[in-house]
């Protein structure tokens, strides 16, 4: 089946919505929103989607791409486009999901002194991973992933009103997407952590 412009469009905002609504889950309800073909001929941008659908006919490649961006913090359709290097990043990260958690692992491992202290304030009101992150020193599906086995960002208490509650949606809407062999990442965390 041949994708069309609108279909970038739809997919696009549905993905949207997983991300900045606190209640629309994308996959959930299958990518179903309430955009129309109507609105989309009226947007400036509509021309953007072409390209986008020429590039990724897939789905899947559709999905995954604007999972990257708004992963990544890029919402606009032209800003999506230019910025080649979310894309190859984000696959590369993913493609060999098991081989960067254990990168990520291992530099956690020689930054802190126990598992648990990962999930502990030491440099900032955050927990050790959510810096890590903030500084760029682990990806986020590594954070993810750590999330799905242990729920910390549902235990955490933090102040912060600014910073915090975005990064903390960010990492639980990524959730969705990340579908890791959990036994496999546990497998790798005591390995590490208790060798």
């Amino acid at each position: 089946m041949r994708l069309e412009p609108f279909d970038a469009y739809r997919y696009y905002m549905a993905i949207k919505m997983h991300y900045e609504s606190d209640t629309y889950d994308a996959v959930k309800y299958n990518y179903k929103t309430s955009v129309n073909q109507k609105s989309f001929w009226k947007r400036r941008d509509k021309y953007q989607f072409a390209k986008i659908v020429a590039k990724f006919n897939e789905p899947s490649e559709l999905t995954n791409f604007f999972v990257a961006q708004f992963t990544s913090e890029k919402k606009w359709v032209g800003d999506m486009l230019t910025d080649e290097d979310t894309w190859t990043q984000w696959q590369k990260r993913n493609q060999s999901l098991s081989y960067t958690f254990e990168q990520d692992i291992n530099k956690l491992a020689e930054k802190v002194n126990s598992f648990d202290e990962l999930f502990k304030p030491v440099f900032s009101p955050y927990p050790s991973v959510v810096y890590y992150l903030m500084q760029e020193e682990v990806s986020i599906e590594t954070v993810v992933i750590l999330d799905k086995l242990t729920s910390f960002t549902k235990k955490l208490c933090i102040s912060d009103t600014i910073v915090w509650p975005e990064m903390q949606k960010r990492i639980q809407k990524y959730s969705t997407f990340v579908n890791p062999d959990l036994n496999k990442m546990k497998k790798i965390v005591l390995r590490v952590f208790t060798s």
